[in-house]
């Protein structure tokens, strides 16, 4: 089946407190936002109608915001209502919610002190961000040549646009390699994350091994990921971890909102397999969010 464009679609956002039609909304060629990377957002899942942790995300984006000098012209619960009425308007039962704020055109230079803030949250149908068919198997990484900047150079623990062009970089040199995505460092060198998401590996204890994000950002679903683990009495370490270390690990995978709970069969020449705690872990996981009962 053909790929419909994002901007040829039919159904409504919500833009600026409005439901307005999907087509007409629409930002000027010149906006800031495009610019000069003055935009910030979130990426939410619908599960069986429900926002997953839609508070936890609106939090984030409103310190994103902060961060970036964006001040979100709406409260935390109007951006809340806003999310559940624009998921029941488009029928959305499984799928994903994109909420975004960026600087308008009243300026067009570094500087944005008069330019108006515009809010949108748009939603759509969506499964598994990689094949399902890969993860019966588990993905494959490379190693970025792009790394995460020094935490003294960017709002590394925000959500802004402009971050995730290095990612756009690493993922498209992986694929074009036969690869799924890519593993990213930090500027010393050790383990950061994937492209989109956060990493975590297991050892031949059954413990888990996750990098400690200090320039990158530390995931809901990592988060939430480590809470699972804990409350089975898994131990948790985090932690820097320099490539090499991957030899002496038997499981990983990747978390993330759009990545679930993702295992991953090889980085460069590691090979990985699906463990047992891996499995339960994503079934756990899976359950929550759809709040079925828990996996022992």
């Amino acid at each position: 089946m053909a790929l419909i464009p994002f901007d040829k679609r039919d159904g409504k956002i919500w833009f600026n407190n409005e439901i307005i039609n999907w087509k007409d909304a629409k930002l000027h060629v010149l906006s800031h936002g495009l610019h000069y990377g003055s935009c910030v957002f979130e990426g939410l899942r619908v599960y069986d109608g429900d926002i997953f942790k839609l508070d936890e995300h609106t939090e984030r984006l409103f310190y994103s915001a902060n961060r970036m000098g964006i001040k979100i012209p709406y409260t935390k619960n109007q951006i809340n209502e806003a999310s559940i009425e624009i998921v029941k308007t488009q029928k959305v039962l499984n799928g994903y919610v994109r909420p975004v704020v960026w600087r308008g055109s009243e300026m067009m230079a570094i500087s944005a002190q008069k330019n108006t803030t515009y809010t949108a949250i748009a939603t759509w149908d969506w499964g598994k961000y990689f094949d399902p068919k890969l993860l019966a198997e588990g993905i494959r990484l490379m190693t970025a040549n792009w790394r995460r900047p020094h935490p003294n150079s960017i709002p590394w623990d925000t959500k802004a646009a402009g971050l995730y062009m290095i990612c756009t970089l690493s993922k498209h040199e992986a694929e074009s390699k036969g690869f799924n995505d890519a593993l990213m460092l930090d500027q010393q060198g050790h383990i950061a994350e994937a492209t989109g998401a956060n990493i975590f590996f297991q050892d031949k204890n059954g413990e888990l091994h996750t990098p400690i994000p200090d320039s990158f950002l530390d995931g809901i679903t990592r988060r939430c990921i480590i809470e699972i683990a804990i409350s089975k009495k898994v131990k948790v370490h985090e932690r820097k971890i320099l490539p090499e270390e991957m030899s002496n690990f038997e499981g990983c995978f990747l978390t993330g909102t759009a990545a679930e709970v993702t295992p991953v069969s090889q980085i460069d020449n590691y090979k990985f397999r699906i463990t047992d705690l891996i499995k339960n872990l994503s079934e756990t996981y899976l359950n929550l969010v759809r709040k079925r009962k828990e996996v022992a």
